[in-house]
């Protein structure tokens, strides 16, 4: 019992102390945001003191200088429409391919599960290519590209839990007179609420956070998302706004991690549940 307990003791400061290393450069970034420019590349590892405080003078130059504000209107469009898009197109398919036993079906399945292990530098080029061609280069467009990269995740989680839902309930749901797609929004939509959330939030999480492909879709003149904005801060000739960069980091940041502390016991679940039967 004792050496259990020291086990525990043990794992409980290793972890603690990975978590420190993990959280401590946020905090770097935090204090910078607060200090003048000049002092932050002298002195990066210090408090801010009277000398080098700022106050908010780099958050207002992220704000006004760099029309940061409207990058985070575009960034939200893009992952709340991206995200709802993804969660419907995505539990519907899966739905499908897992009642409708065809080789058509399972082929579906096989691609979606195969283009999670496909890299992203093999399709990068020809994928600029095909969204000049079709003219997605706008947030509606970058939509639609989302959709492509994140059905494979979400078909899959999706699929496990799917499989998990007695059919015994959907079969009654049509006996009663249901449609299919009424089927589908009154019974099995609800019950897969577990993996909706979970599934909902690892999307958020990688579509806020996203640079390559707004970079390689966006037309980058009209529509800037918050992490193009915050490449472009650095200026020519090797110039960059530091305290600027500080600033808008910590705006980026603050809200996909209160979305993840406030939803992050749903992702487990969700995962679990789509683990039930495969």
């Amino acid at each position: 019992m004792k050496r259990k307990q020291r086990m525990n003791r043990l794992g409980t400061g290793l972890f603690t102390f990975i978590s420190i290393f993990y959280v401590l450069p946020v905090v770097v970034v935090l204090f910078n945001s607060f200090k003048k420019k000049s002092y932050i590349n002298l002195e990066p590892f210090k408090l801010p003191n009277e000398t080098t405080f700022t106050g908010l003078d780099n958050y207002a130059t992220a704000i006004n200088q760099y029309d940061f504000l409207k990058a985070v209107g575009w960034t939200v469009f893009i992952t709340v429409g991206s995200v709802i898009v993804i969660l419907l197109c995505t539990s519907m398919c899966a739905w499908f391919i897992t009642r409708v036993r065809t080789r058509v079906t399972r082929a579906i399945y096989i691609l979606c599960v195969f283009s999670m292990v496909v890299p992203f530098q093999m399709v990068m080029f020809t994928l600029s290519l095909v969204t000049d061609r079709l003219g997605l280069g706008t947030p509606w467009g970058l939509i639609i590209i989302y959709l492509g990269f994140g059905a494979g995740l979400a078909v899959f989680m999706f699929c496990g839990f799917v499989k998990s839902i007695p059919i015994e309930i959907e079969e009654a749901a049509m006996i009663d007179g249901c449609s299919p797609i009424r089927t589908f929004f009154s019974v099995v939509l609800p019950i897969m609420k577990p993996t909706y959330i979970s599934v909902g939030i690892l999307e958020t999480m990688w579509i806020w956070n996203d640079f390559l492909l707004p970079y390689l879709t966006l037309d980058i003149k009209k529509y800037k998302t918050i992490s193009i904005v915050i490449q472009y801060m650095k200026g020519s000739y090797g110039r960059v706004d530091m305290g600027a960069i500080m600033a808008a980091l910590i705006m980026a940041v603050i809200p996909v991690v209160i979305f993840y502390l406030s939803c992050q016991k749903h992702i487990i679940k969700g995962v679990a549940a789509g683990a039930v039967k495969g």
